[in-house]
């Protein structure tokens, strides 16, 4: 799905990510990394392949797109560094001429000599384009010249059928005031959104990006 939001072409993926031609840039929010593993950590009976599942969606991604820059918009890692981030790791030596940058979220904790031997560039509170200001929560946001796109609360629609059944599928959401992108990880919940008058939300199917 191809929209424009202040005269710049942005192109929703079905795999929740938003690419940015002008900018070549890919961003996606939420990604999540370390939580199964925490879980696991806690005794509970989470998979060990979410991790890789998600970071092979990202691959197929920056083949698709080929950015300049990955975005990650609040909350990339989950909790401390654990075996998923590992992984995460060990995945990203394949990107040598990638820029890696994290908007830091409420999850984002390590140090930040943690970070930075990973390779990736923080920014704190955000991440700022000629027209889009990318933050963690939309809330926060002091660039009042700048559209500002958010993650957090990884947003979800109702979509109804002719017989009145629903089923709920991830979103993105641009609002009149800011947008908010949904959560990358596939482990996560979705809060769902009520959008207003003139206000845009785009269902995340299996297949593809959909108006609703």
């Amino acid at each position: 799905m191809t929209i424009t939001i202040r005269d710049e072409e942005l192109i929703l993926a079905k795999e929740r990510a938003i690419f940015l031609p002008n900018e070549q840039l890919l961003a996606i929010s939420d990604l999540h990394l370390g939580k199964a593993a925490h879980f696991r950590k806690a005794g509970l009976q989470v998979p060990s392949t979410l991790a890789q599942s998600d970071l092979n969606r990202l691959s197929n991604l920056l083949s698709q797109y080929q950015p300049e820059t990955l975005l990650i918009n609040g909350d990339m890692f989950h909790h401390d560094l654990n075996t998923d981030i590992d992984e995460f790791e060990r995945w990203k030596e394949q990107y040598s001429n990638l820029k890696f940058v994290l908007v830091k979220g409420n999850h984002d904790k390590l140090h930040e000599k943690q970070y930075e031997n990973l390779g990736i560039e923080i920014h704190e509170p955000s991440y700022c384009t000629p027209n889009f200001c990318f933050i963690h929560d939309a809330v926060k946001c002091t660039e009042e010249n700048l559209y500002p796109i958010s993650g957090h609360i990884h947003p979800g629609v109702s979509v109804y059928g002719k017989a009145k059944q629903s089923l709920k599928f991830p979103c993105f959401y641009f609002g009149n005031d800011y947008a908010v992108i949904p959560a990358f990880s596939a482990f996560t919940g979705l809060s769902l959104i009520k959008p207003r008058a003139n206000e845009q939300v785009y269902a995340v199917t299996p297949t593809k990006v959909v108006k609703v």
